[in-house]
């Protein structure tokens, strides 16, 4: 996934923390302890919390409604169902993919993933969406999606 903090390390012994730091802290920016900013937040956390929002979005209705609604303009014979089954397809698949090609998959789909108390705004890319579902055939050979 992009990350929206730097990726930081540090070792205590024989273990190894990853940890994402706000930019404000880098900066110095953040000078007051109660202003709301999460300063550090457990790498493995927040990916796997993205992971499963990302698994979520790609299961609703709204999500599979708009991006045929965005397709149709460059493949008018698709059909909802043809983008539904593509993007279900992905769910039993996805324990089963190798790890570097969960990355890519959430590397195209997540634009921005911005981090506060109240938790975790995920921003995800439109052309990522359409990319996957075409990746997973749910678009007739030729057909190219146009991001709404």
């Amino acid at each position: 996934m992009p990350p929206a903090l730097p990726l930081a390390r540090s070792r205590k012994g024989d273990q190894l923390y990853r940890y994402y730091v706000a930019q404000r802290v880098l900066k110095g920016d953040a000078a007051v302890e109660d202003d709301g900013t999460v300063r550090r937040i457990s790498a493995a956390e927040i990916e796997a919390a993205v992971v499963n929002q990302v698994r979520t979005l790609l299961r609703q209705p709204e999500i599979v409604a708009g991006k045929w609604l965005a397709a149709r303009a460059e493949a008018p014979d698709l059909t909802e169902m043809q983008v539904r089954d593509a993007l279900e397809r992905l769910e039993p698949l996805w324990d089963e993919l190798f790890p570097a090609e969960q990355v890519r998959i959430v590397r195209a789909l997540v634009e921005r993933v911005v981090v506060g108390p109240g938790g975790a705004d995920i921003r995800l890319r439109v052309e990522g969406l359409s990319g996957l579902v075409r990746d997973l055939g749910g678009f007739p050979v030729g057909a190219e999606i146009v991001a709404a």
